[in-house]
């Protein structure tokens, strides 16, 4: 992970939580596929609300339980493995965004004893 640390590339990728790809869930497709590329890691959010490019408002208040929430999966990585990388992923996601954007980052570890 030292390799980590310093200027790299954030990248969020948002989708609906109904999303699939070749018969799973779009997001955990994503994962595996960061993963098996060899990425330090990811992380997969679920929004309790939000529209996107259908406007349609998507909620999970409990008088209309939507099956379709927001899903947000991050990663952090160089902007080289990044690029590398989209051209997989835009074969993947149907309807979605991607941004980029600049972060710096710093590796916090347990102490090695």
């Amino acid at each position: 992970m030292q390799g980590l640390t310093g200027e790299r590339t954030l990248m969020r990728i948002h989708l609906g939580e109904r999303d699939k790809y070749q018969g799973r869930p779009l997001y955990e497709a994503i994962v595996h596929l960061l993963r098996a590329r060899g990425f330090a890691g990811a992380t997969v959010f679920r929004g309790i609300m939000g529209f996107g490019a259908s406007a349609g408002v998507h909620t999970e208040k409990v008088l209309r339980l939507s099956l379709d929430l927001p899903i947000v999966v991050e990663c952090v990585d160089t902007e080289e493995r990044i690029q590398e990388i989209l051209p997989e992923l835009d074969r993947m996601i149907g309807g979605g965004l991607i941004t980029l954007e600049r972060a710096r980052v710093i590796v916090y570890r347990p102490e090695q004893r």
